[in-house]
């Protein structure tokens, strides 16, 4: 009979995945009518072959959601369960094989927004040229900013997808790191590739980066260039020095579009240096074609301890008069 294995690596991974109470495991078994179980540090779906690989669908959407502290609603899974039902499942090809005709198969397909502020988030990306976005962590900037893009790209609206971060470390030096130049770089630029992944299978992703349709690099790659026909992310702006930011901004070329994202509470710049971020802001907000969106806690939909975290160190920071 199939089975799919999951490692679980720790109690409250656990907790995310499994739903309350096992919740999200008995939707699956309704749903699907598999054999799901959990012990030993991992869960095993077993039944026939369809169902099991439906339900391991899911499973993998729960985990990458756990992997970062996010909880999954029920209403949420229930929307994953109909859309795996409504979607046929591509037949088998060959280990190695790519399926036929080239079609990959997405991993999600629907977001929606989960508050206010992030329905002001999306609209403003889809109605403006250029869009700050500015707030604490867990409010959905960089991840709602990729499945614009994703979309936007998939509707044919650009030929290319441009995710940048500029390579400022949080108390460390890349010099002292282990490896050569990409090595050194690759983990800051890792939250991109795993917010692509939540939305593509590694094969599309592959696909796309080998083809230049996607491009993931540091800040620093992108300067003397112009980027036409694209949809441009600048993540972790705060981190970015007014020169770096103006460098950045005037890239935007001919059909394009820029968002730029940030928290101006973690700048991880030098003591005294001004962040791009917060210059660009207060320069360009009001200008024709530029948005301004800014989120707060009430925003933050990861891990419920993420949003009180947030608050104690605001009021830490407010009570000290820490920078």
């Amino acid at each position: 009979m199939p089975a799919r294995v999951f490692p679980i690596a720790d109690p409250t991974e656990a907790l995310l995945l499994l739903g309350e109470r096992d919740r999200h495991l008995r939707l699956l078994r309704e749903s699907f009518g598999v054999k799901v179980s959990a012990r030993e540090g991992g869960l095993r779906i077993e039944g026939e072959e369809g169902p099991v690989a439906a339900a391991a669908g899911i499973v993998e959407r729960l985990r990458r959601r756990a992997r970062d502290g996010r909880p999954t609603a029920t209403d949420e899974v229930l929307e994953w369960v109909a859309e795996s039902k409504a979607t046929p499942a591509p037949p088998r090809t060959p280990a190695g094989a790519a399926p036929a005709g080239g079609a990959v198969p997405a991993v999600r397909e629907l977001v929606t927004p989960r508050s206010d502020g992030q329905a002001r988030y999306l609209e403003a990306i889809e109605e403006h040229d250029l869009t700050f976005a500015l707030g604490p962590a867990g409010t959905g900037k960089t991840y709602l900013a990729v499945a614009a893009g994703v979309r936007a790209l998939r509707a044919g609206e650009f030929h290319r997808l441009v995710l940048t971060r500029p390579a400022v470390e949080a108390g460390e030096r890349l010099g002292f790191l282990p490896g050569g130049f990409e090595e050194k770089v690759d983990p800051y630029l890792r939250p991109l590739y795993d917010a692509l992944a939540d939305f593509l299978p590694p094969a599309e992703i592959r696909r796309n980066l080998d083809r230049d349709v996607f491009e993931i690099a540091p800040l620093a790659y992108m300067r003397g260039r112009t980027l036409n026909d694209s949809f441009i992310i600048l993540d972790e702006g705060q981190n970015t020095s007014v020169t770096q930011m103006k460098m950045f901004l005037t890239r935007l070329g001919a059909r394009s579009k820029t968002i730029v994202t940030g928290d101006v509470t973690q700048v991880d710049l030098p003591r005294g240096a001004v962040s791009g971020l917060v210059h660009a802001v207060e320069i360009l907000d009001g200008m024709r074609g530029v948005s301004v969106v800014r989120l707060s806690t009430a925003d933050i939909v990861r891990h419920r301890l993420v949003q009180d975290i947030v608050d104690a160190y605001a009021a830490d920071r407010a009570g000290r008069k820490v920078r």
